[in-house]
């Protein structure tokens, strides 16, 4: 008996340090999801320059990117079911090396479509690595506790988030605010020379990622990352669901996939905007190129919350119904401010934003047994809100105002309380 119990002591020592790993190789791929995905706040005023853009066309950046998301989501279930996770996370890096290769002929032409086609070959990547890693993080320990690995992904996401614009902002928004007023008064031929060597200032920061992509896709390929089965049911899971045919049955999943599409729609529309509208406000390209980083720190501080508070002192039911609240009220706060105070509170949207991705998704996909991987896929066609609700703030921006383009971020927030309050708990159709 004494030698049974240290076999198990051992055993279970060996199963924690297997799932530390694990942990630490997906919260370098939400690094890198971070990373990628808040580049757009640069790339959206900087092609806007570049491509001379309006504002509504500027933002079909974060609908090429984000609508990937859409398109993909479902191939992506089926790549992995072929693929496991493993291979199919190193799949979808390699993906996103093709798409930061593209930007060097966009960049070279100043091609605006091709610039499009090259973030939604990045999103296409992402969207593959996303399908696999969310549901792992979130299968890989009780689900009482998945919003705080889900926080701690969120950290290694938003720390990315905060590097990326301002390294892409020094060095694609160098000097930025002097050539915009020059351009206005430039011969066409200089102007379009500007315009040209301003294009091309993106081209080395993709090389090297689509280098680092590949060197990642690489390890990962060789890693010891177990497989997860989740498609294994608990006897009195399979008993509930034994009866059930298809994701349309689990009510709870739908409607926590259209929170997730509102909840994605703002948490772009706070970090991918805030740049352009600080110079709506008559702030400086130099100082307004700082606000994405604002919103992610934002972010991190809600994710430390998340990670000391969940779920001991906070229930992920309860604390979505305050961010869902606090959004609110950052909203109509930025509406109704103006100046440094109005996009200050576009920036602490972060903060609101931090626990709604960590809690949304254990409470939609919670019960799903073997349709786990399908249900996932749901949720990440949801992340397509990214894509939509942009160009819809975009459209408004150039109709009204940037600020007054801002309530659209207010019905999204009183939605995402619904389901906190009351639309996760539907079980039956």
């Amino acid at each position: 008996m004494k030698n049974q119990s240290i076999s198990d002591t051992a055993a279970q020592k060996n199963a924690k340090s297997g799932t530390n790993r694990s942990i630490i190789i997906i919260g370098a791929l939400f690094f890198i999801f971070g990373f990628v995905t808040w580049l757009n706040s640069v790339l959206i005023p900087y092609l806007k320059i570049a491509c001379e853009l309006n504002n509504f066309e500027a933002y079909f950046v974060a609908f090429a990117f984000y609508i990937a998301y859409l398109v993909m989501a479902l191939p992506s279930a089926w790549i992995l079911k072929l693929t496991g996770f493993k291979k199919g996370m190193s799949l979808g890096l390699l993906v996103m090396a093709v798409g930061s290769l593209i930007f060097v002929p966009a960049a070279y032409s100043r091609t605006y479509e091709l610039f499009l086609l090259g973030l939604f070959v990045q999103g296409t990547g992402l969207a593959i690595l996303q399908t696999a890693a969310n549901p792992y993080v979130t299968i890989l320990g009780p689900i009482e506790s998945a919003a705080k690995r889900i926080s701690i992904m969120g950290i290694c996401n938003k720390v990315a988030g905060a590097i990326a614009p301002i390294i892409l902002g020094a060095i694609a928004l160098k000097d930025v605010d002097a050539l915009v007023e020059n351009l206005k008064v430039m011969p066409v031929a200089q102007k379009i020379a500007e315009l040209d060597l301003l294009s091309e200032r993106v081209i080395f920061p993709y090389l090297i990622m689509m280098g680092v992509l590949i060197v990642l896709a690489t390890l990962i390929y060789f890693s010891t990352l177990p497989e997860v089965d989740t498609d294994q049911e608990d006897e009195e899971l399979a008993h509930t669901n034994s009866k059930k045919t298809s994701i349309f049955q689990f009510p709870h999943l739908l409607l926590g996939a259209l929170a997730l599409f509102l909840y994605v729609g703002v948490e772009v529309i706070a970090g991918d905007t805030v740049i352009s509208y600080g110079v709506a406000q008559g702030i400086s390209f130099a100082n307004a190129k700082f606000f994405t980083t604002y919103t992610l720190i934002a972010m991190l501080v809600g994710y430390v919350i998340g990670i000391l508070c969940i779920p001991k002192y906070l229930s992920q039911e309860k604390a979505l119904k305050i961010s869902a609240v606090l959004g609110l009220a950052l909203g109509l706060g930025a509406i109704f401010s103006d100046g440094f105070v109005s996009v200050l509170c576009i920036s602490l949207l972060g903060i609101a934003n931090a626990l709604v991705w960590p809690a949304i998704w254990p409470m939609a996909i919670s019960g799903l047994g073997r349709f786990t991987k399908v249900g996932s896929s749901l949720m990440i066609m949801a992340i397509a809100g990214g894509a939509i609700m942009p160009l819809v703030y975009g459209f408004f921006a150039d109709l009204s105002s940037p600020q007054k383009a801002y309530w659209v971020v207010i019905p999204c927030y009183l939605y995402i309380l619904y389901f906190a309050t009351s639309g996760y708990k539907i079980r039956t159709k």
